[in-house]
């Protein structure tokens, strides 16, 4: 990998608003890595934001805000459910640039205690300034929030409809960002991951990973995603057609092979957000080896997946290994009955 091979990709022509502080550190996490036999375990501290609490959808929210912002949009509108990372840090970056929002949330999760109804991320929405739409678990949110968008423009209002968890190819694209941002930083102490874990969610994130993999020539099977939200064909599929969107929008020739995505559903449990003795044993050792925290329904669910394939023999020592640290941690609070 060269500098002249990150100089490749060139993203300047994609309207952004900066929501971040500058890169997000990688550290290594000595305690945790001795643990593990040997294992060198980095993580990517996509956490380490200032802006509504932290998290890796604010790197989306830079080129979708951005897009917004260029439409002349006044009013951003996305989807989510009850507990949504992305729903809370879309309406922290629209308080940040003056665009009103409205969150349209459904019960998709089965919990009903008042920790997951009334706090966490949730809580945080209220406090910047959201309207929240609560629907049932059933309801097509996205459906819902493109009628109230033609109800607002009738109004005269400019609205910007963001899809779940920002992943369209524009979203994506700032992960494709985050591709080179890491081998920036990788380079510059001549250190070589062997693997870079994250979790599957919406997909966004693993797309625009792969997708900046591939844009800089660089091998995207390195990328290795457990599954958060559907099973892994599901997975794979949508993935696959969000890296190859987000890679044509960087260059028209670039193509992503099915090979690229690798997706893992051992992790997934019963299903999206629904808590298992794994990610409760993932939460608790990262934060009791390096007072690190894990939110419960993405990172806990992939470090566990990083922890098994490590003391099954996946991974041996010696071999550094990257975890991306998504944050969400609003998130524990809303499952404080589960630790």
């Amino acid at each position: 990998m060269t500098i002249a091979s990150i100089s490749q990709l060139d993203l300047s022509k994609f309207p952004r608003r900066i929501l971040l502080e500058g890169p997000t550190p990688i550290q290594h996490l000595p305690r945790l890595s001795a643990r593990l036999g040997g294992i060198n375990i980095f993580v990517k501290r996509e956490d380490l934001n200032g802006l509504g609490g932290g998290g890796n959808k604010l790197r989306k929210l830079e080129f979708l805000i951005g897009e917004a912002i260029a439409s002349g949009a006044d009013t951003i509108i996305t989807v989510g459910a009850r507990q949504s990372n992305h729903a809370r840090l879309t309406a922290a970056a629209a308080a940040r640039v003056g665009l009103n929002c409205e969150l349209v949330l459904t019960r998709a999760v089965p919990r009903f205690d008042t920790d997951y109804i009334d706090n966490g991320n949730i809580l945080l929405d209220s406090l910047f300034d959201a309207r929240v739409h609560d629907l049932p678990g059933s309801a097509n949110a996205l459906q819902f929030a493109e009628e109230r968008a033609k109800e607002l423009r009738a109004q005269g209002r400019n609205v910007y409809v963001c899809p779940l968890g920002g992943s369209s190819p524009v979203g994506c694209l700032g992960y494709a960002d985050c591709a080179a941002e890491i081998m920036a930083q990788s380079n510059a102490v001549g250190l070589v991951f062997n693997r870079i874990v994250v979790p599957n969610g919406s997909g966004g994130m693993h797309a625009g990973l792969v997708a900046g993999f591939v844009a800089m020539n660089l091998n995207p099977s390195l990328i290795t995603a457990f599954t958060v939200y559907g099973r892994a064909e599901q997975a794979h599929s949508a993935t696959l057609d969000k890296a190859n969107q987000t890679a044509r929008l960087i260059g028209t020739d670039l193509l992503v092979d099915s090979t690229a995505i690798s997706i893992d559903e051992a992790q997934l449990g019963p299903g999206y957000g629904i808590p298992t003795d794994s990610m409760r044993a993932a939460v608790r050792l990262l934060a009791s080896t390096e007072g690190l925290l894990l939110d419960p329904v993405y990172g806990g669910k992939a470090f566990a997946g990083l922890v098994q394939s490590a003391t099954s023999g996946n991974y041996v020592a010696g071999q550094n290994i990257l975890f991306v640290m998504t944050g969400g941690l609003p998130g524990l609070f809303a499952y404080r009955s589960e630790f």
